[in-house]
């Protein structure tokens, strides 16, 4: 079978879901606590068209006429304030079943081609320090590290730091 990205549609929200809410519950990659309901996902999604898309990874299944979900990636405002609009952050979770099949480059390659060819100038990640494969991941696409921010999160009682790295366009 065959690994395809496209834009995400709402029909995607359980698929992408699925794949969140483990890490919500089972892992500090994420700073979200609880599992996220699919309202919230389709919310989700609704707020992430345009310039600030996200794209899924899918396999078709021939035998069945499906796709399956094996991956999300997205782009999303960096900060609030007007003055910030030209950045905006990226994020890249992929299923764990099907991780180190280089889905998280072709998805972070396609949402990065997003961002640049929506006109913005820098691209932040924000990774859990000493998740070495998201930190490679990122250094190979042109990431530089910038700094670590020190205890910033709090997650099953302990603290969390961030490594925060940047592309320029």
């Amino acid at each position: 079978m065959t690994v395809r990205t496209r834009t995400v549609r709402l029909d995607d929200a359980e698929g992408i879901r699925s794949i969140y809410n483990v890490e919500v519950v089972d892992s500090t990659v994420t700073m979200d606590m609880v599992a996220r309901p699919l309202h919230e996902q389709q919310q989700w999604i609704e707020h992430h068209q345009g310039a600030h898309g996200a794209i899924v990874a899918v396999e078709d299944d021939p035998a069945t006429r499906t796709e399956r979900i094996l991956g999300f990636a997205s782009i999303s405002p960096y900060r609030s304030r007007p003055g910030y609009s030209t950045t905006v952050e990226n994020s890249v979770y992929v299923h764990r079943a099907h991780q180190n099949r280089g889905i998280g480059r072709v998805l972070l390659d396609e949402v990065l081609a997003l961002a640049a060819d929506s006109g913005f100038h820098s691209c932040m990640a924000r990774i859990l320090a000493g998740h070495e494969a998201s930190i490679r991941l990122h250094a190979s696409r042109g990431f530089d590290l910038v700094g670590v921010e020190r205890e910033v999160a709090r997650k099953f009682n302990r603290w969390i730091d961030i490594t925060v790295m940047q592309r320029i366009f």
